[in-house]
């Protein structure tokens, strides 16, 4: 039976009849409802005529997790009366529960996805409604784009709603084609906000890492709340790990705690948005709770002002969450969570002061996180450049370049970006290309089932207290009972369902093989490593750890590393990285590593995952990246030549080398003049100076007097440097470079004007005295410092190519005594006051009153007396 009374309730039920309208106008719609008015239950009934008199459409509901989904159906189930699996479904991975008279539908964006690519069409869905697009996740917006593409090419009778927690609609409603913008008011009860900061400060996030006195004090904070409020209470941690340390520390309270999370059972999660039986509870949850859940009984909302983004560094090849500070969006809808069904309050755990400086907004994920699986998807739908797809946000042209770099090694895409054949399989196993290439070549040599279990291992990573031993890591899996242990057999499951180990090796396409045409089981099946994972055949004989090293180093071949001793290594990205103390592969040779990140201000990774390999399964897996040849570079201050074979950065052997190429020595050569400066060569005084005389006419009279600053005469050095620079071979050689005399080469011989040089910018003046004094070309002015009774007489400041010169008036002793660049102003204002200091310290020398009617002189007045 319908539960009509419950379906009244419901705010968004006011917006219904104006999104009805819109969509029948239009075919599209953006709609704002506030958390708990309905739009993720009401709103898909009344579209797909489950609770009135109109027709029966099919409707698919797209939810970014698949806590929401399973919850959203269930709701939707009972408000109709029914269990799911009837009129009502869902579809997550790894779970699906719909009927033939399934109406509504509710999936996960990236099971939306799939099933896009298989069927553009979307043959019998008449709407499709993407919920809580407002938190930009990555699946959500490509889903987005795709839709579109379909409505305007093959299904213009698709109908498209975008549902939004928040009024922050504008984008989306631009996107959708000047769609329709339906709000609904939402029924909020007034929320108090405490403003609960530290006492003392607490260190910045970084990495996944988050400083325990915070986390104390979240504690301590939700101890605070408990005891000053009633209802339950419901607190917001970035992760699970921090979920299991604030429950630790609250071991006693007087409520029921439970823990919500994408890692969670559904068993538990169930538990917690069916409401409470009674006992006061208290809800320790990621932001998987921040919107599409509501958590009845909820009065009480603590946030420790975290959250959790993906991060990727294309430079290192690391891709890992990291903790940041959640933003304002992120803090009103936490806050809204404890006035949903009464006033309440929010306890924040920040200052108040610094809550304005918080973003905005989430950053969308399409800018941060690593893009090799939304590459795929945009390959496989036709449009490998992502050029013409509907996006709020383009790509990142870096991220994009390294996600089809990374598709390009794996065979996904061939060498103009258009998907293969074995990249549309890959993209169909609903994984990171990377774990997709590792399941298909790691069952071709170890049998589906084996490659299947590490795979799902690195899907989704074991919990902390299994260590970094992907090997240990995946036997505590088998025999595991918790949570993790469970979805990780259902996901070998599926995964082993979709393989049946007879792929083709390391399969085609560029970087697919190991540049030796060996397969994996060339060096590693046939026992000839005497380490830990040696085996005797590639079905059955192998170790575990020989298993899970080789499939970890198909999935990140750039993360093969090699020990440099004292649990440190390099990774043949050229990062290095390094294990906690109380690993126990620190005493391995090689790792595949499979989760690191690199901590702020760190010069290495810190490894989290890792297996052990020998090296005929790193050299195997890495092969691609591997280089054999001569090496000349500029190390260490020199030219350093040598033969070289190397994988990546780890070097494998190396030689000296006798008789370098000479062009390669060139190379090197300039890269150490890019690297440590012209000052590698040998600079006179006089060299100095036409450098600064040039640099002058450069600047004041232009062409064709040449540029001279370093970045101009390092772009091109054969221009002024040879011959000398192609016969040198060695650090030393560059020293006996005259810049001086190669600088001149650069002069405009050609026109006649270097022959002007003298006359434009001279080196030296000759003032009234008879001296011939040097002018100093280095700053904006030229300088000339002369003693002041050498200018008696000169009533006009000299000029350099047009520009009068910075005269230093210096004192009989060669002290400053004046600056000026107008002598005649100096003479008539500024003279007499120098006069009056200076001759009384410098009797011997002459001070007329009237300097124009006196010769000038070097001498002293005796000395002019006597000649």
């Amino acid at each position: 039976m319908i539960r009509t009374e419950a379906l009244d309730r419901l705010p968004v039920r006011t917006a219904v009849p104006a999104l009805e309208r819109a969509l029948d106008d239009r075919g599209v719609a953006v709609l704002c409802a506030p958390p708990g008015t309905g739009k993720t239950t009401l709103v898909p009934l009344v579209l797909a005529g489950l609770t009135g008199d109109g027709p029966v459409r099919r409707v698919v509901v797209a939810e970014p997790r698949r806590i929401a989904a399973r919850a959203a159906a269930r709701r939707m189930a009972w408000l109709l009366g029914e269990r799911p699996g009837g009129r009502v479904g869902f579809t997550v991975r790894g779970e699906r529960l719909v009927g033939p008279d399934t109406v509504v539908e509710v999936v996960t964006t990236g099971v939306l996805l799939q099933r896009l690519q298989r069927d553009q069409e979307l043959a019998g869905v008449d709407v499709v409604i993407i919920d809580e697009c407002h938190e930009r996740h990555l699946d959500a917006d490509t889903v987005a784009a795709f839709l579109l593409d379909v409505r305007e090419a093959i299904r213009p009778d698709l109908r498209l709603v975008a549902a939004s927690a928040t009024t922050d609609a504008e984008g989306w409603a631009r996107l959708l084609g000047d769609a329709p913008v339906v709000e609904a008011e939402g029924v909020s009860y007034p929320v108090e906000v405490v403003w609960a900061p530290p006492a003392r400060p607490v260190r910045p996030p970084h990495g996944m890492r988050v400083d325990p006195a915070l986390l104390t004090h979240v504690a301590a904070t939700v101890r605070r709340a408990l005891g000053e409020r009633d209802g339950d209470v419901l607190c917001f941690l970035p992760g699970v790990g921090e979920i299991a340390r604030v429950a630790g520390q609250l071991a006693g309270v007087d409520a029921e705690v439970l823990q919500v999370h994408g890692r969670a059972p559904a068993a538990v999660q169930d538990a917690v948005l069916a409401g409470s039986s009674g006992v006061r509870r208290l809800v320790l949850a990621t932001s998987v709770a921040e919107s599409s859940l509501t958590v009845p009984g909820v009065r009480v909302v603590v946030d420790s002002g975290l959250a959790r983004e993906p991060r990727t560094d294309h430079a290192r090849g690391l891709s890992a969450l990291t903790t940041v500070r959640a933003s304002q969006a992120a803090g009103r809808q936490r806050a809204g969570r404890a006035g949903r069904e009464a006033p309440g309050a929010v306890y924040r755990c920040w200052d108040q002061a610094e809550d304005g400086r918080l973003a905005r907004f989430p950053a969308p994920e399409i800018k941060v996180a690593d893009l090799a699986a939304f590459a795929l998807q945009a390959a496989c739908w036709g449009d490998p450049e992502a050029s013409s797809l509907a996006l709020l946000d383009p790509p990142p042209a870096g991220a994009m370049a390294a996600a089809r770099e990374v598709l390009g090694a794996v065979g996904a895409v061939d060498a103009a970006g258009r998907v293969t054949d074995r990249g549309v399989r890959m993209s169909r196993l609903g994984l990171h290309p990377r774990l997709a290439r590792a399941l298909l070549d790691g069952a071709a040599e170890v049998g589906a089932r084996r490659a299947a279990e590490v795979v799902a291992l690195l899907s989704e990573e074991p919990p902390r207290e299994y260590g970094d031993d992907l090997a240990a890591a995946l036997r505590t899996a088998r025999r595991g009972q918790d949570g993790y242990a469970g979805r990780w057999k259902q996901e070998v499951r599926r995964l082993s369902n979709q393989v049946d180990g007879g792929g083709s090796g390391f399969g085609p396409g560029p970087g697919s093989g190991s540049g030796s045409g060996k397969s994996p089981g060339s060096g590693v099946a046939r026992g000839t490593s005497t380490g830990p994972h040696s085996g005797a055949d590639p079905r059955g004989s192998r170790s575990d750890d020989a298993v899970v090293g080789l499939v970890a180093a198909l999935a990140f071949p750039e993360r093969v590393a090699r020990a440099r001793g004292e649990g440190a290594f390099l990774m043949v990205s050229g990062t290095g990285a390094e294990l906690g103390d109380s690993s126990r592969l620190r005493s391995a040779p090689w790792l595949a590593v499979a989760v690191a990140d690199r901590p702020a201000h760190a010069a290495s990774a810190r490894v989290r995952l890792a297996a052990v390999v020998d090296e005929d399964t790193a050299l195997l897996a890495a092969g691609r990246l591997r280089v054999r040849g001569e090496e000349v570079r500029w190390a260490d201050g020199d030219v350093v030549a040598r033969s070289v074979d190397r994988v990546g950065a780890v070097e494998l052997a190396v030689r000296p080398l006798k008789q370098p190429d000479p062009g390669l020595v060139r190379g090197a050569l300039v890269e150490g003049l890019e690297r440590e400066g012209l000052g590698l060569l040998r600079w006179s005084r006089d060299s100095e100076q036409l450098r600064l005389r040039l640099a002058f006419l450069h600047r004041v009279v232009g062409a064709p007097w040449p540029d001279v600053s370093d970045g101009a005469l390092l772009a091109d050095p054969g221009a002024w440097l040879e011959p000398e620079l192609s016969r040198a071979r060695r650090r030393a050689d560059l020293g006996r470079i005259d810049a001086g005399q190669a600088l001149r080469r650069l002069l405009p011989w050609a026109t006649g004007e270097a022959v002007r040089l003298d006359e434009l910018a001279p080196e030296r003046i000759e003032v009234p005295s008879g001296s011939r004094i040097r002018i100093e070309y280095g700053g904006e002015q030229p300088v000339l410092a002369v003693k002041l009774q050498e200018l008696f007489g000169l009533a006009e400041t000299p000029r350099v190519a047009g520009v009068p010169v910075l005269v230093h008036l210096l004192s009989p002793a060669g002290r400053p005594a004046a600056v000026t660049a107008d002598l005649a102003s100096f003479w008539q204002d500024g003279y007499k006051a120098v006069r009056a200091e200076l001759r009384g310290r410098y009797p011997k020398h002459p001070w007329p009153e009237d300097p124009a009617t006196v010769p000038a002189t070097r001498y002293t007045s005796a000395r002019l007396k006597r000649s």
